[in-house]
């Protein structure tokens, strides 16, 4: 019989103590190394609360972009088998006894995805195109990479991807003020990825690319049935669309120079 399974966690932190401390116990029961890196910027008591918990290895790294981050993340970890976590994120109960038993198994695929629910505005989205909205965060270092993208950083393999059955909880954005204190960074770093790619706006990105997506997530992906919440996500959305395009049409005038 294999030996079982090794878990390491790795999860980046940036003024994260309000979350910090229900996403690690969270994973206490099946991580074996979890590693924290906490931006440089961070001033408040997100180091501490992460430094304190026996099994977390904790360091404060200057920011270096999503990616390189977490790829720097990976060189810390024990083991082959990753866990990449969010750290307003959260594993459910569901989730935790499925990752125990999956350590005790022989894994048939390289990474693995996983519902993920979100809380957005103080209610869980269960439409909008939001859930069940897959993500992959369970993989084998050997085998699978992270992209090297701005935002939105993402995992690089070619291989069949397996899927988990319970979900992760996601703390997305507990007030408006919070969702925008991302918004402004996002943005900048999408535009200037299409920039890199050479991308030009044009009216149809600034004017119907933020229609569509208030159509697609309020009407055909049933926003409408979450609420109030739907709407004013749907909207939030379109207008992250919006502001995207715009600041890459900025850009491109500025190429111009």
């Amino acid at each position: 019989m294999s030996e079982p399974i090794k878990i390491s966690s790795i999860i980046i932190a940036l003024n994260e103590e309000a979350n910090i401390k229900r996403c690690i116990e969270s994973q206490l029961e099946f991580s074996d190394d979890i590693v924290i890196l906490v931006d440089s910027k961070t001033d408040d008591n997100t180091f501490k609360i992460a430094s304190s918990f026996p099994k977390v290895n904790c360091e404060i790294v200057e920011w270096a972009g999503y990616a390189k981050t977490k790829i720097y993340a990976l060189s810390k970890t024990k083991h082959d088998w990753i866990l990449w976590i969010d750290a307003d994120e959260e594993v459910t109960p569901e989730l935790v006894k499925e990752l125990k038993k999956f350590k005790e198994e022989s894994p048939q695929f390289n990474q693995y995805d996983v519902a993920r629910r979100a809380y957005f505005l103080g209610k869980w989205i269960k439409h909008s195109g939001w859930y069940p909205a897959r993500v992959t965060r369970l993989f084998n270092k050997r085998f699978v990479s992270f992209s090297e993208k701005e935002v939105h950083e993402h995992l690089v393999y070619n291989g069949e991807t397996g899927h988990l059955q319970n979900d992760l909880n996601h703390f997305t954005d507990p007030s408006v003020s919070h969702y925008f204190a991302k918004f402004n960074n996002y943005t900048s770093l999408a535009a200037k990825e299409l920039s890199g790619k050479a991308k030009k706006a044009n009216l149809n990105d600034i004017i119907f690319r933020p229609l569509f997506i208030f159509i697609k997530m309020y009407i055909l992906r049933l926003g409408f049935m979450d609420g109030l919440h739907g709407f004013v996500l749907a909207v939030f959305s379109s207008l992250y669309v919006f502001t995207k395009y715009v600041k890459l049409w900025e850009l491109n005038r500025a190429d111009k120079k």
